[in-house]
């Protein structure tokens, strides 16, 4: 009777171990897809920063030129960024309005002043990418605690132990592990470390500052405006 008692006793210590093991699991999950969406979000803005740059390619015409301005901004050949100046414009930015004695000015500065906007939209973009890089080493430091504080074999090997009336007739928060479901429980109850690679997050660029960069980008402005007079007007109506 006595060895009844203890085994009833060590189930029960194992059945809540096993518990906790799955309320803590689910807090982790809904840390990962708070990760995930956050994930998400910050794809979303690297796409809005890259409109900034489209906006200046569209605005030098020609690929010759654009190839220029990627030099002078020092972007990497066949990255995320890179490829935003091969898009098509559709004006999904803020008009930006400019004043000027003459035409030329005037492109002049809205070349200028479009700069400026990439570069501030890369300031807010890099903050977000340094967010969900914090994140995802925070989520994955608590994978790593959540690992050490459980025996994973321990609990499966429980799980498997029990008979498949016993299996079915308990649920553990919810889970009711079926007989069939225990072929592949060693992978139910794993959770893994995130892999930031997998987000797809371009990595932010770091731009030369906006005074650094007016004097040359006022002479590519003036050099573009000389050769595409006609296309710059139309751009300006």
């Amino acid at each position: 009777m006595e060895d009844d008692l203890i085994a009833s006793l060590t189930r029960q210590v194992k059945e809540e171990v096993v518990e906790n093991y799955l309320t803590e699991r689910r807090l982790l999950e809904l840390q990962v897809e708070d990760l995930l969406e956050q994930a998400n979000q910050t794809r979303l803005q690297a796409a809005r920063t890259g409109r900034r740059l489209t906006r200046l390619a569209y605005l030098v015409i020609k690929s010759d030129m654009q190839a220029e301005l990627l030099h002078l901004m020092k972007i990497p050949e066949n990255s995320f960024w890179s490829s935003c100046i091969t898009q098509q414009f559709t004006r999904g930015v803020r008009f930006i309005r400019v004043r000027g004695f003459t035409d030329k000015a005037k492109f002049r500065k809205l070349f200028v002043e479009s700069y400026v906007r990439f570069y501030q939209r890369m300031v807010e973009y890099q903050k977000a990418y340094n967010n969900l890089k914090a994140e995802c080493q925070a989520v994955n430091s608590n994978i790593k605690r959540f690992r050490n504080n459980f025996d994973l074999l321990t609990i499966i090997n429980f799980l498997k132990s029990l008979d498949t009336v016993t299996l079915e007739r308990k649920i553990f928060l919810g889970e009711n592990f079926t007989a069939a479901e225990l072929a592949s429980i060693d992978q139910k109850l794993q959770i893994n470390l995130i892999s930031f690679e997998l987000f797809d997050v371009p990595p932010p660029l770091t731009l030369p500052k906006p005074e650094r960069m007016e004097e040359p980008l006022s002479d590519l402005a003036v050099r573009v405006y000389r050769k595409f007079q006609t296309d710059i007007k139309r751009i300006m109506c």
